[in-house]
């Protein structure tokens, strides 16, 4: 079905034309049409099946522009997913003149109630930055229309379920509500049951949760060779662009150190960082001013990274969904991509789990040999020498060439020259600090072997809370957003 088909209004027809939309994905396609009679909705769907102009359209046609009041709000996850929700909302309800603003942590909060004095339609938030503009009075949601929980499974794993009771508690009982999820755990079948009305069921069920193009491998290795293993993939592969994806802050600091200190070009991204520094990060990656990106699931969770080659885990994910969300970013546009997973040998069982999940077992390969990682930069060395070769741009160094050639064996001379622009295998030793394995649960719910140890509370990351807004209304709430 065509957006073209649509019932909507002429606006919001033009705007999905102005933004190349012509066919409707699957939750587009079932989702809209129930959204547009008033109902509440449950959305089952992996991320990345376009469920923001799934709920979007029926949000901006429903919504009046000449109100002064907030008639739509849409609570995500993380700050990245709050600004990119908001950027394809204001671009559907560009006619219309329907505008969205993002509310989120980590932005100076001045600047978003100057905004919101601005009269917005639709909010896009987090929530516990929502929740700070309910309690300040700067965000009134006694006029809303709908209510959306974006990637509710995602919200529920962040610990947010008490901030979305909260503000769901704070608005008008005859709001339509949308819940937009790719796992329904039962915290959420049970929000569900108590703030939702006899809510529609649309469920997309993909054949396989994995792009077909992606070749996903894992490599078996002991947790202080993981490091090692990598770099020696990274000169082998020598990836374009990639992410290399740790479960904590700390891991993906250290990381992104030690890749440095062996002279990889790397950043890290987490949710410590600034907006500022987040966004510096991402720009210089976009930019392939470095072609590294160190990452925490949450940091990277709708986040707009086109044309990343390589996915590496360098850390098993918390659950089998994020792997999916993690390596979906490569193998995009009908480009093929590779996903190498780093697997301690306890941690088997979490693999087996996420083969079950994909339908798509992973290859195991070795890890590399030290000759094997120098075989592959020497390769990359000859590959530049012909590509300078080729492009004719070094008359100014024949005359040079010619004078060693007179004077030095030809076959000497380029193995001298190979060696020196060939970036041998760096062994600098480096120290990660190690990171308890994950466990399976068992059918019985007792932990198998290889769990996630009593340190697995400070491995879990709250990176959309700041650490200066307590609030001890949880065993999990020293971290806000």
């Amino acid at each position: 079905m065509k957006f073209a088909e649509l019932e909507i209004s002429d606006e919001i027809k033009k705007a999905t034309e102005r933004m190349g939309f012509t066919d409707m994905t699957p939750i587009q396609e079932q989702a809209i049409p129930v959204a547009k009679t008033g109902v509440d909705l449950i959305g089952q769907a992996q991320t990345g099946t376009g469920k923001t102009t799934a709920f979007g359209i029926p949000m901006i046609d429903a919504a009046d522009p000449q109100t002064s009041d907030i008639q739509g709000v849409v609570i995500t996850p993380t700050r990245e997913l709050a600004i990119q929700n908001a950027q394809e909302l204001n671009s559907l309800g560009f006619f219309k003149r329907v505008r969205t603003v993002a509310i989120y942590g980590g932005q100076d909060i001045q600047k978003q109630i100057r905004d919101l004095k601005r009269r917005p339609s639709i909010i896009s938030a987090t929530p516990g930055r929502l929740l700070d503009h309910i309690k300040r009075r700067t965000i009134r949601l006694d006029q809303i229309k709908m209510i959306v929980l974006d990637e509710a499974d995602e919200m529920l794993n962040m610990g947010f379920i008490d901030d979305i009771h909260e503000i769901l508690e704070s608005t008008p009982q005859d709001r339509q509500t949308l819940l937009f999820s790719a796992t329904m755990p039962r915290p959420i079948q049970l929000l569900a049951e108590k703030f939702m009305k006899d809510p529609k069921k649309v469920q997309i069920k993909a054949k396989t949760l994995t792009v077909s193009l992606i070749e996903q491998n894992y490599v078996k290795v002991r947790e202080n060779e993981k490091f090692d293993a990598l770099t020696r993939f990274l000169d082998i592969q020598s990836p374009e662009r990639a992410i290399v994806f740790g479960r904590t802050k700390r891991r993906v600091d250290e990381l992104m150190r030690a890749l440095q200190k062996r002279g990889y070009e790397a950043e890290g991204i987490h949710g410590d960082l600034t907006q500022s520094k987040r966004d510096l990060v991402l720009r210089r990656f976009k930019q392939n001013e470095v072609k590294l990106l160190v990452a925490t699931d949450v940091a990277a969770r709708g986040l707009d990274i086109s044309n990343v080659t390589h996915v590496y885990n360098f850390d098993l994910p918390q659950d089998p969904e994020s792997y999916v969300h993690r390596i979906g970013r490569t193998g995009r546009a009908g480009k093929t991509g590779m996903a190498l997973t780093f697997i301690t040998p306890s941690e088997f069982p979490h693999l087996r789990s996420i083969e079950r999940l994909t339908k798509q077992p992973m290859k195991p390969i070795s890890a590399p040999t030290y000759e094997e990682a120098l075989a592959g930069q020497q390769k990359v060395a000859v590959d530049n020498l012909m590509e300078s070769l080729e492009s004719s741009n070094f008359h100014s160094y024949e005359a040079k060439a010619q004078q060693l050639l007179d004077n030095h064996d030809a076959v000497k001379l380029v193995a001298a020259a190979l060696k020196v622009i060939t970036k041998e295998p760096d062994t600098t030793p480096v120290r990660l600090t190690r990171e308890a394995p994950l466990m399976v649960k068992r059918s019985g719910g007792r932990p198998q072997r290889g769990g996630r140890g009593k340190n697995y509370s400070h491995s879990r990351e709250r990176d959309h809370r700041q650490n200066n807004n307590y609030r001890g209304r949880s065993k999990q709430k020293s971290q806000r957003y």
